[in-house]
């Protein structure tokens, strides 16, 4: 299922502390992330949003940080070892053809990395089977990979899989759209 992806070597670039202020965690997150919940980041990198997700969940739910690349999974492990996170943040690594992930969750994060999927839609398909009854799926493309007409496309197909769909928040430098169950 994934194509190209960010590597790596670039990491420092997807999780700092002027992206922090362009792109807050927090306000971006705080609307859909609530105690108790089971949320799925997906293509997480570095953990730039997992952190903050197993923050918001306090101290019941857990964080599912799924990525394709060990060394992704391992900056995150490196963040939480050894703080209270750490029971929260369950890393995950993804296959290039296979989730390999079965457990129901609350909401999924798919941050900057649609783009980067070569069938976006089987993608979303499969994702969409993992949504809880009212569960959300929020997908943030960046401007800059991702034309207004490439996303107005990628909406379209969305729709003609009969998924709800509902315009995203505002998001400094991204195109947004909310999938829900």
């Amino acid at each position: 299922m994934i194509d190209k992806v960010c590597p790596v070597g670039i990491a420092g670039g997807l999780d700092n502390s002027f992206r922090k202020l362009l792109q807050n965690p927090e306000k971006i997150l705080k609307p859909y992330i609530k105690k108790g919940m089971t949320v799925l980041d997906f293509g997480c990198g570095p953990g730039f949003f997992t952190v903050e997700i197993a923050k918001l969940l306090a101290d019941s739910g857990k964080v599912i940080a799924a990525d394709l690349q060990n060394g992704m999974l391992e900056k995150i492990r490196q963040k939480i070892v050894g703080t209270n996170l750490e029971n929260r943040i369950v890393l995950h690594k993804c296959e290039k053809e296979n989730i390999g992930i079965n457990e129901k969750v609350d909401f999924i994060l798919l941050f900057w990395m649609v783009h980067e999927v070569p069938d976006s839609m089987k993608l979303i398909e499969k994702l969409m089977e993992l949504l809880n009854e009212n569960g959300v799926l929020l997908i943030a493309e960046p401007r800059i990979h991702v034309t207004k007409n490439n996303f107005k496309k990628m909406v379209e197909k969305i729709n003609d899989l009969k998924i709800k769909t509902e315009e995203g928040q505002k998001i400094f430098f991204s195109r947004t759209i909310l999938l829900k169950k």
